[in-house]
């Protein structure tokens, strides 16, 4: 905790200090998301490329100095982050973009970018002597929370609505997740994760309501930042749900251009799918986030009330930045093309991002001049059936060599 200053009301703007273990502001309640504030002096006087280069822990907690975390051993965790940054070749030829990079998460532990909040919940957890961690979520929160929690000791009860992949649903049980499928959507399973959590006292992982896990997002920021040399692109792509993770990318290239390490800010690209974009049409309409449904195979993405909207709009709007959608179909073609032009398998939401920059270099939102980073958020395995639905099915035969002949010459 040596470098964080304060925690801020994104809405009041009201200060509370560091000590203070509090997830949402006194005065304005629930909608009182706090800002985790850094003492910028004091970082840019310790941390420097200098001690990037001589640091020799390649995983997201080289960056524990830029996180709200006491001194702690981060030995026995996951590995996460440090995730490879692809120059996707094939793909920027096609687009006919300056660069495009594409920021593999779904190499992570769990298969996702929510194991960098996920590890920092379960720390965060160990050092108020909590035993038990929940939350509500479409399903890669909750895969992550249990696989980080469970290395390191701790209970989980997960709340998902009842449309969450079996995938993910596998992967919880498989950490030993106590797993509550909600008759309902998201917004159900986010009540009656929050009226748990009060009721028990456990600790609480929803990203939108805990402003330490933004901090943890943040760290994918820091990492392109330092994998691309502190050369930042002209844009980073984001698929956007609840907000919290492009607020986290925000916020870590923030925190590297105010300590003088990066010279801009790249222009953020929020990407959600046309079945459910409470913030495209808020920014569209020039009002105030209302409810949406929730009708579309971006399962992770899929959150008709936005619970972080303050942080993510203002991620936007700072980065001078914009929104757009894309639609079910563009995604599973996207898929499809991710996989067969760079070699890299992306769930649903995972490849909104990438489909959104396709648009946008469409649109001329994105200038042929420009550099583009894709955050490719979860990997494809994490859903099956729409990854089935996008790649199609394999050729089946009887075991012909005459046949396979005459199928291998059609394929040419």
């Amino acid at each position: 905790m040596k470098y964080i200053k304060n925690y801020q009301c994104t809405i009041c703007h009201k200060t509370f200090p560091k000590e203070e273990e509090i997830m949402t502001c006194t005065d304005c309640g629930e909608k009182g998301i706090l800002e985790v504030n850094l003492d910028y002096d004091l970082l840019k006087r310790d941390i420097t490329k200098e001690y990037f280069s001589n640091h020799t822990d390649y995983s997201m907690w080289r960056y524990s100095p830029f996180l709200p975390l006491k001194d702690t051993d981060f030995s026995n965790t996951l590995h996460v982050g440090w995730t490879p940054l692809y120059q996707a070749h094939n793909i920027e030829k096609e687009l006919k973009v300056k660069n495009l990079y594409i920021k593999d998460e779904g190499v992570n532990p769990t298969a996702s970018l929510k194991d960098r909040a996920s590890a920092v919940a379960v720390m965060k957890a160990i050092e108020l002597n909590k035993d038990v961690i929940s939350c509500s979520s479409t399903g890669n929160a909750a895969s992550s929370l249990a696989g980080n929690a469970a290395r390191m000791g701790l209970k989980t009860v997960i709340f998902v609505p009842k449309r969450a992949p079996i995938g993910k649903l596998a992967q919880l049980l498989a950490y030993g997740a106590t797993v509550i499928s909600v008759n309902g959507d998201y917004k159900d399973a986010f009540n009656l994760s929050k009226e748990s959590i009060d009721h028990y006292g456990w600790y609480n992982r929803n990203a939108a309501i805990n402003p330490h896990l933004v901090e943890g997002k943040k760290t994918v920021a820091l990492e392109i930042a330092e994998q691309l040399d502190f050369q930042v692109t002209d844009w980073v792509s984001v698929s956007v749900g609840d907000g919290c993770t492009i607020a986290g990318v925000y916020k870590g290239f923030k925190d590297l251009y105010e300590i003088g390490l990066i010279r801009k800010i790249p222009k953020l690209l929020g990407v959600q799918s046309d079945g459910c974009a409470p913030f495209y049409e808020a920014f569209i309409e020039d009002r105030k986030i209302e409810e949406t449904e929730e009708n579309t195979i971006a399962d992770s993405i899929a959150v008709g009330i936005p619970r972080n909207p303050v942080k993510a709009i203002n991620a936007v709007k700072k980065s001078s930045g914009t929104w757009i959608t894309v639609s079910d179909e563009e995604i599973l073609d996207e898929i499809k093309y991710l996989g067969h032009q760079e070699g890299i398998f992306g769930e649903p939401a995972g490849v909104t991002a990438l489909a959104g920059v396709r648009k946008a270099v469409k649109e001329q939102i994105i200038k042929e001049t420009e550099s583009v980073t894709v955050i490719m958020t979860g990997n494809g395995l994490k859903d099956t059936v729409n990854g089935s639905k996008a790649v199609g099915e394999p050729i089946k035969l009887d075991p012909n060599l005459n046949d396979l002949i005459k199928i291998i010459d059609e394929v040419k």
